[in-house]
């Protein structure tokens, strides 16, 4: 493998020419038409840079036109309590990306009068904001020349100019962003960085694709050192995978006057102070304690199931079993009684508005 100074070293002033222009006009031709693309509005897009890290498109796009219609702006989402944002953003998972966003929303609010920042400095200060996002603002939003670097990035990097790294390693990280800075337009050079960040990303999520990229539609084929050795479907490297954790759970559904009892998870730690159904570990399989282990409360389980939901967070493969119970005793310190239509508004896990959403509720 080269160093990435020798890669870089290739990167000829007519070698970025033409793989912007074939590059840009491949975009201009392919893009997806997606809401944040139609805007220059850095609230918007900061909203849907948050919401796209680690989650398809697909799914984003009503979270985002939800978010957006209820929360408009910085001032909107400043004030907005945090039960009513982690709401829009259940299901999403990740959620300390939401509480980040918001705190951030207040800080520019408080302390910048809800002005953006124009300087990568600026947003690295707010909470939650990486260098990916600030560069990613930056670029889209306010036509600055700011490098970005995803898993799409990296991926079209390692195959195009034949990075034999480790996908997800350091080392390639640090080697995608410093060919990333020599390749974002410049100031007077005729070209968006904007444009062109976004159409990196969108040629390794369309064409430079993890398992079969599509090579034969690629506008940098030419230009690919792993197509040219026959290696595109090698690179990156593979990382060596985690086995997955299985979790069986059991939920307790309890209802009273067509209200189900629903009790939040601690302050601290997974999912934190979000709702869901009582619950209780059945088998953790490879793993420590990720739930309560036990239900709380005087809650007594019945035999009938009412349903089995399939879930995945991160590694964990769950498998939850919903179970009639009732509340033999006080309401749980932490419970809750909501009905379905008050619980589509509420901040849920996803497992459990998933589960409720077969239920008639959520």
């Amino acid at each position: 493998m080269k160093a990435s100074s020798d890669v870089r070293s290739t990167l000829t002033r007519a070698r970025v020419r033409a793989l912007r222009a074939a590059l840009l006009a491949w975009f201009a031709r392919e893009r997806r038409d997606l809401p944040w693309r139609r805007t220059r509005d850095p609230y918007a897009i900061w909203i849907s840079e948050a919401m796209l890290q680690q989650t398809r498109v697909e799914t984003v796009v009503p979270y985002f036109e939800r978010f957006l219609a209820r929360l408009p702006d910085v001032g909107a989402l400043a004030n907005a309590p945090e039960d009513e944002v982690l709401a829009l953003w259940s299901g999403l998972g990740y959620y300390s990306r939401a509480r980040s966003l918001r705190r951030a929303a207040q800080e520019l609010v408080t302390r910048h009068g809800g002005e953006f920042p124009r300087t990568r400095a600026g947003w690295l200060a707010l909470p939650g904001v990486g260098p990916y996002t600030a560069g990613a603002v930056l670029s889209i939003a306010f036509a600055a020349s700011e490098a970005l670097v995803d898993g799409n990035v990296q991926r079209v990097f390692a195959r195009l100019f034949g990075l034999e790294l480790q996908h997800g390693s350091p080392a390639l990280a640090a080697a995608c962003w410093a060919l990333a800075a020599e390749l974002v337009p410049a100031p007077g050079e005729g070209h968006d960085p904007g444009q062109w960040n976004q159409a990196l990303m969108e040629l390794g999520a369309r064409v430079c694709t993890p398992r079969a990229p599509a090579c034969a539609s690629c506008p940098l084929r030419s230009e690919c050192r792993a197509q040219a050795l026959g290696r595109a479907g090698e690179l990156p490297l593979p990382k060596e995978r985690r086995t997955p954790i299985a979790v069986e759970l059991e939920l307790a559904g309890v209802q009273h006057a067509g209200r189900w009892l629903l009790v939040r998870r601690p302050a601290r730690g997974r999912m934190a102070g979000l709702l869901e159904l009582p619950t209780r570990e059945r088998a953790v399989l490879g793993s420590t304690r990720l739930w309560p282990a036990d239900f709380p409360g005087a809650i007594e389980l019945e035999e009938v199931e009412l349903a089995r939901v399939a879930h995945a967070i991160t590694h964990h493969r769950i498998r939850a079993t919903l179970r009639r119970a009732t509340l033999a005793g006080p309401l749980p310190e932490a419970g809750l009684w909501a009905t379905p239509a008050q619980c589509a508004t509420l901040s849920l896990t996803g497992l459990t508005r998933k589960v409720l959403a077969g239920q008639g509720g959520a």
